[in-house]
């Protein structure tokens, strides 16, 4: 049913609860066809953006637009979004509490009965459908309440923690799915804590810490901004034979395993000094640069802001 696909922009939002500052002018902006991961600590304010864009919670300050115009209501009902705190009916039928939502949607009975069909094949809980929802496993709930925010074709998917809980064949399936909306134009975001998914599966990301956004760019990008990681293997080389250069951290030695030696170079360490040092302790394998995965760089910001990284 959905065709008008446009950027969906978080702007300046501000948000108090009593004491507490959630957010601090939030602002980013998610692209028609973008998977767009949104990582942060917890209370970092990723779930109060989430509900201030559903218009679960009025913003402070700051504006939601959608193709540039303010969102309101006829818009909202054009989002797909799947909640933390999961809200499907534990004791009714999964078929039947789709058909509802699909019907609260605006879907007629035939499109509500063909939507619900082709979603649950989908996500491969089609024989699940006449039995009530709370004798399902959690990762086929989870696939439940995806098919719930995908069964009105949305212009927009918003997801928080989509992938909590489910097991690897889960993943990959809901994994899938994502790319294929945003392949049909659809702008997705979607918070988690897996780090690694995100770096696989994302365009862009958002890194969220005290209610801002610190970081954003396209993963590689990012990853090229962190700290210069090499990889050494000088297999004569004694333990420690690095740790006396300038500007230069020890991240992992081997120890008297065959692995190399991960250093992590300040700004202003000088690469060729480095090798030069490995090179006296007799022939070099391996020197190479490693790039800082996502996981590294939210690491960084966290313990930058003081939050904890857990």
């Amino acid at each position: 049913m959905g065709t008008n696909k446009a950027t969906l922009e978080i702007d300046g939002l501000h948000k108090r609860f009593g004491d507490v500052i959630a957010l601090r002018g939030m602002t980013f902006d998610i692209r028609p066809g973008e998977l767009f991961g949104f990582v942060g600590s917890n209370g970092a304010g990723k779930t109060t953006t989430m509900r201030i864009a559903l218009g679960v919670l009025a913003a402070d300050a700051g504006d939601v637009r959608f193709n540039g115009r303010p969102i309101g209501l006829q818009v909202r009902r054009r989002i797909g979004y799947m909640p933390e705190e999961r809200g499907l009916y534990p004791r009714m039928k999964v078929g039947e509490q789709l058909t509802y939502f699909a019907r609260i949607h605006g879907l007629s009975a035939t499109q509500a009965r063909d939507a619900v069909a082709r979603w649950t094949e989908r996500l491969g809980v089609a024989g699940r459908r006449d039995d009530e929802l709370q004798k399902l496993s959690l990762g086929n709930q989870q696939r439940v309440q995806l098919a719930a925010a995908l069964i009105h074709d949305p212009d927009v998917l918003v997801l928080d923690e989509p992938f909590s809980g489910l097991d690897p064949v889960a993943v990959d399936v809901m994994s899938d799915v994502l790319r294929s909306k945003a392949a049909e134009g659809v702008p997705v975001v979607f918070s988690s804590h897996q780090l690694d998914l995100v770096q696989s599966l994302c365009d862009r990301v958002g890194i969220v810490s005290e209610g801002r956004i610190v970081a954003c760019g396209g993963v590689g990008e990012l990853r090229e901004r962190g700290n210069r990681q090499l990889l050494v293997d000088a297999p004569q080389a004694r333990n420690g034979w690095a740790r006396a250069l300038p500007g230069v951290t020890v991240i992992d030695e081997p120890d008297g395993s065959a692995r190399p030696t991960l250093l992590q170079l300040d700004a202003g360490a000088d690469d060729q000094a480095v090798l030069h040092a490995a090179l006296a302790t007799g022939p070099v394998r391996q020197f190479t640069r490693q790039l800082p995965t996502l996981a590294d760089l939210f690491r960084d910001v966290v313990s930058e802001k003081g939050e904890d990284a857990a």
